[in-house]
């Protein structure tokens, strides 16, 4: 910056190392101002300030004059020079006349903030306490429900997948036990044996069979055991178990059912369509067929020709049939207890050679009911009736 005419500086004062005798050190700079109030002060920095015990009225300690007080002795200083100096304030009082700021942060001096006591009595200042510890408890309880519903609201997943586990774990855990109380606790074993279905086949005597189970669980019963008893009787065609728990067990028995009957000496047999034998008679069993088979065997092909008729005629029309012959498979013959004859032929077709069957009886009987006919279905598709 331009220095203004008419300014001198001042002599530099001399620092405490000249006065002491010592050189000044190499390198330092020498100060050029010879004014011995002290450094200048630094602009913007904090001004002194006025001890607070002191009256304004009372008369202040000489101050030292500043650059700025110099600078306004100066013939042709300009005043913007002069408001660029620090120690006052632009466009108000310089000098040492000018208003001094205080902060109140002043360390120098100044008295330490007092703290002044609420007014209100021992029992306010008591009910303040109160409230103020039910308030941060308020504020306490109400910080945890807010940290709960977070917790709640971040570990929903992981929650649903624990739950999801537990109770995956409980079922299966609820079937092992179920699972170990029916095979090994003797709560569900076998103490009664139901038998169903029986009508020729003596009940009785198949619970005596099966009495060997009794006491066992009824998840370890030995069905195979079961079958090999049953087989002793040739009149059950088939049979279904069902445990009845805690303690029951089930048989249904389907029967055989004769479907023929054949002489035997003196008497008569009941045969099912398999040959088996299904009762003894002494006399004839209405409603049931007399087969004569020219003396061949039950298991022969004959006899299954003529079973195989039988089982394909109605339960009406079979009610109906008398004897029945054949010494073939293909020389299948009919009397009715009406005295018509029926030509069956062969086995094959036999379900529609049924139905022809049928038409022919129902057409003849319009006609003329008391004529005595014979009817011809060997070729189901020309079916005839033949007067006798």
């Amino acid at each position: 910056m331009k220095r203004p005419e008419g300014f001198d500086e001042p002599d530099a004062p001399e620092s405490a190392e000249t006065a002491s005798g010592r050189p000044p050190r190499r390198g330092s700079r020498r100060r050029d101002d010879s004014d011995a109030t002290g450094p200048l002060p630094i602009v913007g920095g904090a001004r002194p300030q006025r001890p607070s015990g002191r009256e304004p009225s009372e008369p202040s300690e000489p101050r030292s004059p500043s650059v700025r007080d110099r600078l306004a002795g100066v013939v042709g200083a300009s005043s913007t020079l002069r408001d660029r100096l620090p120690g006052g304030t632009r466009g108000g009082a310089s000098g040492p006349d000018a208003p001094v700021s205080t902060s109140s942060g002043a360390t120098g001096g100044s008295e330490p903030p007092r703290i002044v006591a609420p007014d209100g009595t021992a029992a306010e200042a008591k009910a303040r306490v109160v409230a103020a510890r039910k308030q941060a408890r308020r504020a306490s309880s109400e910080r945890r429900r807010v940290e709960r519903v977070e917790v709640r609201r971040f570990t929903r997943r992981s929650r649903h997948r624990r739950a999801t586990l537990v109770s995956l774990a409980a079922v299966v855990l609820l079937l092992v036990a179920s699972v170990a109380v029916a095979v090994f606790s003797p709560l569900l074993s076998l103490r009664t044996i139901r038998v169903e279905g029986t009508e020729r086949v003596d009940a009785s005597a198949v619970q005596a069979a099966l009495d060997g189970q009794l006491g066992t669980p009824l998840a370890l019963i030995d069905f195979d055991e079961v079958t090999d008893e049953l087989a002793a009787f040739p009149l059950i065609a088939s049979y279904v178990t069902e445990t009845a728990p805690p303690h029951t067990l089930v048989v249904r028995i389907q029967e055989r059912q004769p479907v023929a009957t054949v002489a035997a000496g003196d008497g008569f047999e009941l045969v099912d369509p398999a040959g088996v034998v299904v009762q003894s008679l002494d006399a004839r069993q209405e409603g049931v067929p007399l087969v004569d088979v020219g003396g061949a065997s039950l298991d022969g092909p004959a006899y299954r020709s003529v079973a195989e008729v039988l089982l394909a005629l109605p339960v009406t029309l079979r009610s109906t049939v008398d004897t029945v012959t054949a010494s073939t498979t293909d020389d299948v013959t009919l009397q009715l207890t009406s005295g018509e004859r029926v030509v069956w032929g062969s086995a094959e077709h036999s379900v529609k050679k049924a139905q022809v069957l049928a038409g022919l009886i129902a057409d003849q009987a319009r006609r003329d009911p008391g004529a005595s006919v014979e009817y011809d279905v060997s070729a189901p598709d020309n079916g005839i009736i033949r007067t006798r």
